[in-house]
């Protein structure tokens, strides 16, 4: 099944830039409300469900602060970007106080924005999945407890995994069949996300292929510049 594209709330009172903004990201695959300012903005938030807000912090009616505060008290886990003009040290450390995840001055550059928004997300979507408590997994004819760190395929001898090949292959169990992101591991297990880690990542891939290889029904996918897929083949 496709994911569904991820849902922005976009409270913007220039209505030009919020509607240049708005047709770009939705040209990036992002499903995108605009409201115009903070008063129709809280009322869009309180109707649906949002994986980000990017709020202008200058509106009339109600400024971007306030609405971050009331969208705070409603929802203390949605990511909060704010667009200003004013680039003074005192509005962003009151942007931070009430709770935003990061601030961009006019004008920036829209590719800035959209690895913002990507980082944002992806870090949320780390802290939520990679904390499930679940530890014990089927993986084809594998059988994995990553408690105990332990690999058992069958009646053969159980493989004592190292502390990174449990932690990869249990993020990889987590997201079977479907992509889980280079970033998401390198940030959750190796706390980094650079040139050296990705490598290391590598080798650690090969190594859990080399163990899934009993169950030809078992693969690991590498999609590219995206991250991994752990496949479970059904049999006929």
């Amino acid at each position: 099944m496709e994911e569904q594209n991820k849902k922005i709330l976009l409270v913007e009172d220039d209505p030009n830039f919020g509607t240049v903004l708005k047709d770009y990201l939705n040209m990036n695959d992002y499903d995108v409300v605009h409201a115009k300012n903070g008063m129709e903005g809280f009322e869009k938030f309180k109707k649906d469900d949002y994986d980000l807000c990017i709020l202008d912090v200058m509106m009339p009616y109600k400024d971007g602060f306030t609405l971050a505060k009331e969208i705070r008290e409603k929802n203390s886990e949605v990511p909060i970007i704010f667009l200003t003009a004013k680039a003074m040290k005192e509005d962003v450390l009151k942007g931070y106080k009430v709770g935003a995840d990061d601030y961009l001055n006019k004008p920036f550059d829209s590719e800035v924005l959209l690895m913002k928004i990507k980082a944002i997300i992806q870090r949320k979507a780390t802290d939520t999945v990679a904390d499930s408590k679940q530890f014990e997994f089927k993986i084809g004819g594998f059988d994995l407890n990553s408690k105990l760190r332990f690999l058992k395929y069958k009646d053969e001898e159980t493989v004592k995994l190292s502390p990174k090949e449990n932690e990869l292959l249990r993020l990889l169990a987590l997201h079977e069949n479907d992509l889980m992101p280079r970033e998401l591991a390198l940030t959750k297990i190796w706390r980094d996300d650079n040139y050296f880690t990705s490598r290391s990542m590598d080798v650690y891939i090969a190594k859990l292929r080399k163990y899934l290889k009993p169950d030809e029904n078992v693969e690991i996918l590498n999609i590219h510049g995206e991250g991994f897929r752990l496949v479970i083949n059904q049999k006929d």
